[in-house]
């Protein structure tokens, strides 16, 4: 993505992996932050001490340089409207209407430049009852019908993610393939346009398999009799089991094949045939947790290791990180620390994988505003202005 130059507006999560992940690879990035709205997501600890910002921000601001405006000031207005002359990609994180409210919107900025290309970011898009509304992902996980998709056998249980599900899949992601599918929308044309990612719109496509059926039938499966069986929803042979070490190891053998391949490493061959998944499931399941209880996890996996059962260990986030496939994929840089490349530090690596263009990690996140000066000062900003609007 060399020759691309982007401003990126967006803090927290959503807009900045999105522009993270463009950076390494090649495009320009610009981080604006503001002065006296602190990122929360330089709260998180630990924090790098050469650079005094959070692990985090170290790995979201990866391959950026970092300016400080005060957009609510006319002159760093101005210094925006002459930065996308050359920062032809803008991406912003705020609520419908901020940024026209601040001059900055998508219909005044491509004034200044046609070929603009504008991604804004919010929870629920640009129309919509919904769209000024004030929620965050446990919310959109909640209104996608994804949720419910998570209950287990008690109903009035419901499993929250522990992760960032429409942050990530539904902002970060969408929002690079949407911008990557404008370029090449304005390779063919030169026209630039407007690019409206809702994270809401990102995550229902993850409700797809139910929703096909939904939207076709209009009739929503009780107690997802059909998916059960097959095992997608609630089947013994699609589950988490513990082990006699407190851990635990998952088990999704869903075709016949890998189904008779955990049951003859569990010393159950009579089940091979798959028969017990309509007779008696629920005695399976009881029989599955006694027998995973038997031993450890690292014995499990050394046993299913020899054979292909779709049975592996559930790991914490220490444990993926040492992992050998998340090594051999080199989804663990060492990054280079902005202030001293001498030193470095470990960062989730860009899942994106190219053979001829392979992504760059040149340095982690600079500090907040690092870069202000020089930036500002190259198109014409004096120092005494580039104080004023950067304060």
């Amino acid at each position: 993505m060399s020759g691309l130059k982007i401003l990126d507006f967006s803090t927290l999560l959503p807009g900045p992996l999105a522009t993270m992940l463009m950076a390494d690879l090649g495009a320009e990035v610009i981080s604006v932050s503001a002065p006296g709205r602190p990122d929360l997501m330089n709260g998180y600890p630990p924090i790098i001490d050469e650079l005094g910002i959070s692990a985090t921000s170290a790995w979201l601001g990866r391959n950026k340089k970092t300016i400080c405006l005060n957009l609510k000031k006319p002159g760093a207005v101005a210094a925006v409207k002459k930065l996308v002359h050359e920062y032809d990609i803008v991406v912003e994180q705020f609520r419908p209407g901020a940024m026209k409210r601040l001059g900055l919107d998508y219909e005044t900025l491509k004034k200044e430049n046609p070929a603009l290309i504008y991604c804004s970011i919010t929870g629920y898009g640009q129309n919509g009852p919904l769209m000024m509304r004030a929620d965050h992902d446990i919310n959109y996980v909640a209104l996608s019908g994804n949720m419910l998709m998570m209950d287990r056998e008690d109903p009035q249980t419901l499993s929250i993610p522990n992760f960032h599900l429409a942050d990530i899949a539904g902002g970060g992601y969408m929002a690079t393939i949407s911008i990557i599918a404008a370029v090449q929308y304005r390779e063919r044309t030169r026209k630039g346009q407007y690019v409206d990612v809702s994270m809401f719109d990102g995550i229902l496509p993850f409700a797809c398999v139910e929703g096909a059926g939904v939207l076709a039938s209009r009739k929503y499966p009780k107690g997802w009799e059909n998916l059960t069986v097959s095992g997608i929803r609630n089947g013994p042979h699609y589950d988490v089991y513990e082990t006699s070490d407190q851990k635990y190891i998952s088990v999704g053998p869903l075709e016949p094949k890998f189904f008779a391949n955990l049951c003859i490493a569990l010393e159950l061959p009579e089940w091979a045939d798959g028969s017990i998944l309509h007779q008696d499931p629920e005695h399976l399941r009881i029989v599955l947790r006694k027998k995973f209880k038997e031993r450890t996890r690292a014995e499990w996996a050394e046993i299913f290791s020899k054979t292909e059962a779709c049975v592996e260990p559930v790991y914490d986030v220490s444990e993926m990180c040492a992992s050998e496939q998340v090594v051999a994929r080199k989804m663990t840089p060492q990054v280079p620390i902005a202030l001293d490349r001498e030193k470095s530090i470990e960062q989730i690596g860009n899942p994106v994988k190219l053979s001829e263009s392979p992504v760059e990690y040149r340095h982690t996140a600079y500090p907040s505003g690092y870069h202000t000066r020089d930036i500002l000062g190259a198109i014409g900003f004096s120092n005494q202005e580039i104080q004023d609007i950067s304060q």
